[in-house]
């Protein structure tokens, strides 16, 4: 029995009912309990709502704040603009255009590149400043100093160190130049000036960063290049031809070139110090069996494991220097590095002569299996844990290396740097011995001396590039330009020894061992081309290039030098000669091939422009 409720209702209302009522199955009073039922249960679902118009209104809170920040940057920019650019005459105005359009064009691609990655750069840029100094000390000094556990985690800046700390107070120090300001004031990180807290944390970056992995690249040059010193022993002991030589030197390169990509999406992965220290281990252990070998086939199987070993020392470095220090120094800390690595190539003539003259070659490896152990032993111990960034789905391994093979500027550049700097590679570690002591008729104390000259001019070269490439940097030329210009001149001294040209003996030779450091100017330009998050497949894939082209031009030179007749031991010119042409050719075809692009960008531009 329900119970009976009178209720007045309007008569509009009242005839509305009625007309309701009529339809079949319904009943005034059916109609009635419907309508209040559905006008509680709002009751009910009035919370959640509030809760979705609050997350909308939190939502159009955060786009306003977006708008404005845009807002606000492009109004500084364009007052920035105005304010320091000059008016040009015409023919400026069309220089101006043309070098806009490459830029422009470069600019565009990097934004679909990010796009791509879902990666926002303004939102990088502001939780950088906020979470500054927490991160910059916990990620170089470690959680418990970084104060209570308030280190700021960042998904989009693993382990960077003192990075951003770096970059945040260049930026400062730049815009208005508050030196004074930036020294003298204390922060929120301890009693100590910020000035301190920096020194503090460049001196750990040197020495937690830096140096662990330019040990490891000092031993990987070292390897790569010491047997241009024992080749003569090997060739005594084991009646090595020069195809054999070529073979047992290049498999270095094989098996370094093979390990690139693998090693490239682990350290992007797990980072460099954990893939550094692991792969050396295997270097230690090739420098051991070389040191036992009775034959030629041990020979050839402990040289590849030292290939293997070294696989990660430049592209791990290079990957710890971008994530650790700021992009602007990049190229600099890149020659930096390279040029105390080269120091390997030095070491590897005079002083492994010196050393084998006491203990022998074979005492001699032991000697460097026993430092590569123990180099990875410290990279595992002192240098910071790098945090992965987090794994969004479908983008692998393989998506990575796709946005890398893909990208056109890649395939662009990888030609002419692989040709040009893996054949200075090639010529340093092996050919420029024989040919010193073939063509140059130099017996082994001046053959050493060419070679010790090499090395220096090697380091020296990294040094030279790098701090060129960040001087040209500043004035608004990036570092594409620069490693077109070094293949010239890199051309021209391959032909200077081509063609016998009468110039001092050493002089072609210092050019090539300085291009064999030109790394720093390729690896420079990938950093421009790819993220951080990127840094590691991309210097791997490019690295293959190198350590594959090195590995042909070693092998292949032997091959053509094989089929001249030696006369008193030594080759004759002409073989050197033709092999070197050809090698030459292949190179200047690459470069034509490097120069397409920006020569039909300008084109277009005068097109536009007329």
């Amino acid at each position: 029995m329900k119970p009976r409720v009178a209720v007045s209702l309007s008569d509009g209302m009242a005839a509305r009912l009625a007309v309701a009522a009529q339809r079949p199955g319904f009943s005034k009073s059916a109609v009635v309990e419907a309508a209040l039922d559905h006008f509680l249960a709002l009751d009910d679902e009035r919370p959640s709502i509030d809760l979705r118009l609050n997350a909308i209104n939190l939502q159009l809170e955060q786009l306003d704040h977006h708008l404005r920040v845009v807002r606000e940057t492009v109004a500084l920019q364009a007052r920035f603009h105005l304010a320091v650019t000059p008016s040009m005459s015409g023919a400026a105005l069309r220089t101006a255009c043309t070098l806009g359009s490459e830029r422009f064009n470069e600019f565009a691609a990097q934004v679909a590149r990010r796009v791509q990655l879902r990666t926002s750069l303004l939102t990088e840029a502001l939780e950088r400043v906020s979470g500054i100094g927490q991160e910059a000390l916990a990620s170089v000094f470690g959680d418990e100093q970084a104060g209570a556990g308030n280190t700021v985690s960042q998904p989009w800046a693993p382990a960077r160190g003192d990075k951003a700390l770096d970059q945040f107070q260049d930026n400062r120090e730049d815009s208005g130049r508050c030196t004074t300001h930036a020294a003298t004031k204390d922060t929120d990180l301890g009693s100590t000036p910020l000035r301190t807290r920096r020194f503090s944390a460049h001196l750990a970056l040197i020495l937690r960063v830096f140096l662990p992995f330019v040990a490891a690249y000092y031993l990987s040059f070292l390897f790569r290049t010491i047997n241009g010193t024992i080749a003569q022993s090997l060739k005594s002991e084991f009646g090595l031809g020069a195809d054999d030589l070529g073979l047992l030197t290049s498999i270095y390169f094989l098996t370094f070139a093979a390990a690139q990509i693998p090693i490239g999406i682990l350290l992007d992965r797990y980072g460099p110090r954990l893939v550094q220290s692991s792969v050396l281990v295997a270097a230690a252990i090739g420098s051991a069996v070389f040191a036992v070998s009775d034959n030629f086939w041990l020979l050839l199987v402990g040289r590849a494991l030292i290939g293997l070993g070294v696989a990660a020392a430049l592209t791990a470095g290079l990957k710890a220097i971008i994530l650790w220090f700021p992009n602007d120094r990049v190229p600099l800390v890149n020659g930096l590095m390279i040029m105390l690595g080269a120091l390997g190539a030095v070491t590897a003539t005079v002083p492994a002569e010196y050393l084998m003259s006491s203990i022998g070659w074979r005492g001699l490896f032991e000697f460097l299996s026993i430092g590569s152990a123990g180099c990875a032993f410290i990279i595992f111990l002192v240098v910071p844990k790098a945090t992965s960034s987090p794994k969004r789905p479908g983008e692998g391994p393989a998506h990575g290396l796709r946005m890398v093979f893909a990208d056109p500027n890649f395939w662009r550049m990888a030609p002419v740097s692989a040709t040009c700097i893996g054949t200075a590679w090639a010529l340093q570690g092996l050919w420029a011995a024989q040919w010193f002591s073939d063509v140059d008729r130099l017996d082994r104390p001046e053959m050493l001396q060419g070679l010790l000259i090499m090395a220096v001019a090697s380091s020296l070269g990294a040094f030279t590039l790098g701090f060129a490439a960040h001087k040209l940097r500043q004035r608004g030329i990036g570092p594409r330009a620069l490693l077109a210009w070094v293949a010239l001149v890199f051309f021209a001294a391959q032909l200077a020894l081509i063609l016998r040209l009468p110039l001092p003996t050493c002089l072609p030779w210092v050019i090539v061992a300085a291009v064999s450091a030109a790394t720093v100017l390729s690896y420079s330009i990938l950093a421009d081309c790819f993220p951080k998050e990127l840094a590691g497949r991309a210097n791997a894939a490019l690295n293959v290039f190198h350590i594959g082209c090195a590995f042909i031009v070693q092998y292949v030179t032997g091959l053509v030098v094989q089929h001249w007749i030696p006369l008193d031991g030594h080759y004759p010119e002409i073989a050197y000669q033709t092999a070197f042409a050809l090698n030459l050719l292949v190179q200047v075809v690459a470069w034509i091939w490097f120069l397409l692009p920006a020569s039909l960008s300008r084109r277009q531009a005068r097109v536009a422009a007329s």
